[in-house]
């Protein structure tokens, strides 16, 4: 196999998502000199694989607080075989957020191999986010010399990939790739769930977290990435997929209308916010109509009838006393107490974006016979209430028959699948094959 930067190129079909390579002591590898039908897939050795449970990393090795611009690491993937170099990072730029991810091997000895890093920033900060990716590129200097052949290499994919793609390439003088944002969501999501032991699993509030074994088969399935809006995604197999439908409703929508009905300053905050929350202070409920369950059509007395639903009637009664005893107007608390709370505000709102979501999924899920629904992005952030909120959508509406599966790194699954797609100079999709012969032949 020819080889690049440390990064060995796939022999095989290039229509597989991405290869593995497990360096088992038997066996058989391809001579260099082998013609190369299919080159291009990067192959990260995932042996071993596991989530670390030790505190994130900087990018120096070491770890420690972020600066605060930096938002909530996940978890750090241990990839304890992979020996190679790594000569490039992979981001994802969405619409609200910046999602990085990176290698670095173990400090002072790659005989322990590596790890990926997990990294988000605002886009409206993208400055923090091309300064950090500046201070990869000077360690990977310093670790691996000057070589033009080992320089790092910025993958991108999502929309800032093309908005920023001017700034970060003259910020950072190197190379930048950009790829298919669903593509690449589609690659990520195989990688995880086909390669990570303990990073998918199911949500309820009797089992939070019951992680879920590999399947065979993984195909077919529905992906809903929940970014500033929403994708949903029929995956028939390896980079076979059809964007069947999505909504605007999403993380941006819930981000928006908290920043301006709350005080809340990040997406993480406002998820804390809710937490403390009671929607029933401002939704209406089956048993706020009814006074008990609507059996007939299967609705309990605390199902959300009408999201905000109590918001006009109370905020009326709150100006009227305000008029009768003068001084307070808008909702602000009167003689009765009436008042919404940030938190109350939060969870109802909250609770109104993820049933939308979780609804339209199911319909998507029933009219194409998807039994299994992925639920990506970082609109979730392992937030207990979103999640068992989307679950409880696809258990009700399905009548049991089809699972909403969760992620560890839900966040990450265009920017690891970019990261993924790392081809080295005059390898395959971006040239043609001309030439392919030649390249064979060398060691």
């Amino acid at each position: 196999m020819a080889s690049n930067a440390g990064l060995e190129v796939d022999e095989r079909s290039r229509n597989a998502p991405w290869e593995i390579d497990v360096e088992t002591p038997n066996k058989k590898r391809s001579d260099s000199r082998d013609p190369i039908a299919h080159p291009g897939s990067v192959i990260i050795n995932v042996q071993g694989a596991f989530i670390a449970d030790d505190t994130p990393q900087t990018p120096n090795g070491s770890p420690g607080a972020a600066p605060e611009e930096y938002l909530q690491q996940t978890q750090d993937i241990r990839l304890p075989n992979h020996r190679a170099i790594v000569s490039h990072i992979a981001v994802d730029i969405g619409g609200s957020l910046a999602k990085l991810v990176y290698f670095s091997h173990e400090p002072k000895s790659i005989e322990l191999g590596g790890r990926l890093h997990f990294q988000k920033f605002e886009t409206d900060k993208i400055e923090t986010c091309i300064d950090f990716m500046r201070r990869l590129k000077l360690e990977h200097q310093q670790q691996n010399g000057l070589n033009p052949k080992e320089q790092l290499c910025v993958m991108a994919t999502g929309g800032g990939a093309f908005k920023y793609y001017e700034k970060i390439k003259e910020a950072l003088g190197v190379e930048v790739l950009r790829e298919d944002e669903m593509e690449c969501l589609i690659i990520g999501l195989d990688f995880f769930i086909s390669e990570i032991p303990n990073e998918v699993f199911t949500y309820s509030e009797s089992d939070p977290m019951q992680f879920v074994d590999k399947r065979e088969n993984i195909y077919p399935y529905l992906l809903v990435n929940i970014g500033s809006g929403v994708s949903m995604i029929k995956v028939s197999g390896p980079r076979q997929f059809q964007r069947v439908g999505g909504t605007s409703l999403g993380g941006g929508t819930l981000w928006g209308l908290l920043s301006l009905l709350t005080g809340a300053r990040s997406f993480e905050e406002m998820l804390k916010t809710a937490e403390n929350g009671d929607n029933t202070a401002v939704d209406m409920l089956v048993g706020d109509i009814y006074g008990m369950d609507y059996n007939k059509i299967g609705l309990k007395s605390t199902a959300i009838a009408s999201s905000f639903g109590k918001v006009y009637r109370m905020k009326r009664q709150a100006e009227r006393e305000a008029e009768d005893h003068g001084g307070l107007s808008n909702g602000d608390r009167g003689s009765s107490g009436t008042a919404f709370r940030a938190e109350d505000i939060s969870r109802s709102l909250l609770y109104a974006v993820s049933n939308n979501i979780g609804q339209i999924a199911y319909l998507h899920a029933q009219r194409h016979n998807l039994e299994h629904i992925y639920f990506g992005g970082s609109f979730i952030g392992g937030h207990r209430q979103t999640m068992n909120t989307l679950s409880y959508a696809i258990d009700f509406w399905s009548k049991g028959e089809k699972q909403a599966y969760f992620l560890r790194h839900e966040g990450y699954l265009g920017a690891v699948g970019a990261f993924l797609k790392r081809q080295p100079p005059n390898w395959g999709r971006r040239n043609s094959f001309d030439g392919l012969s030649r390249m064979g032949s060398r060691s």
